[in-house]
């Protein structure tokens, strides 16, 4: 299997005319870059860019691709991108196992696979319940199967441990990382906790709240 890196060739999201972020680097496979700054300077609206999902007014320019292909002007669903949000943004009319299923490319014995899948992070038996009964640090796995379960060549966090208590926190991540790491896939991670950056164990960006007019 060929190992894809993520790269940003001069990304930036424009408002008007004013330029909030820009990013120019390499993700190697299996590595998390970290984009750290406070609150409003644009990191999520960067991962929304590479996303392929930025909201009007905001526009990007620049070049975004996984490995040798541009995916610049591709729409959001032939990206290849998996991305966890701050919430597991879960399915709650839908159980835990089916939750996994929905991403899952065509194929056959997809609730077995989705049992193994949730065997493998401690939540064997759990595929039939209730998306709502789960902890915090549970539903985050599940949301992490799910976009792995889909099969993407790179992964984007927004922020996805900030809602889970200290320990949870300190659990989940080890194991969203070691995950990333397992799997090869090229990473980049928006947050303002520090800690979250030493964890990654990657490149640190930090980007300030200050605006360019262009």
């Amino acid at each position: 299997m060929k190992l894809n890196a993520l790269i940003l060739d001069e990304v930036e999201v424009i408002n008007n005319h004013h330029r909030l972020i820009r990013v120019n680097t390499r993700v190697s496979a299996g590595s998390v870059l970290t984009i750290m700054g406070p609150s409003g300077v644009g990191k999520s609206l960067l991962l929304s860019a590479i996303a392929g999902v930025l909201p009007a007014p905001f526009r990007q320019q620049g070049t975004i691709k996984i490995g040798d292909q541009d995916i610049t002007a591709l729409p959001a669903h032939r990206r290849g991108l998996g991305i966890l949000y701050q919430d597991p943004l879960l399915f709650e009319h839908l159980s835990v196992a089916q939750n996994i299923i929905f991403g899952m490319p065509p194929g056959t014995n997809k609730y077995v696979q989705a049992e193994e899948l949730l065997a493998g992070v401690g939540l064997e038996n759990y595929g039939r319940k209730a998306v709502q009964t789960l902890s915090g640090g549970q539903q985050a796995r599940v949301a992490l199967l799910r976009t792995l379960a889909a099969q993407p060549r790179a992964v984007l966090l927004d922020e996805p441990f900030s809602k889970l208590d200290m320990q949870t926190r300190a659990q989940t991540r080890k194991w969203v990382f070691d995950t990333i790491r397992q799997n090869k896939l090229p990473c980049i991670m928006v947050t303002h906790d520090e800690q979250d950056a030493r964890a990654a164990e990657g490149e640190v960006v930090t980007v300030s709240n200050s605006t360019e007019t262009i």
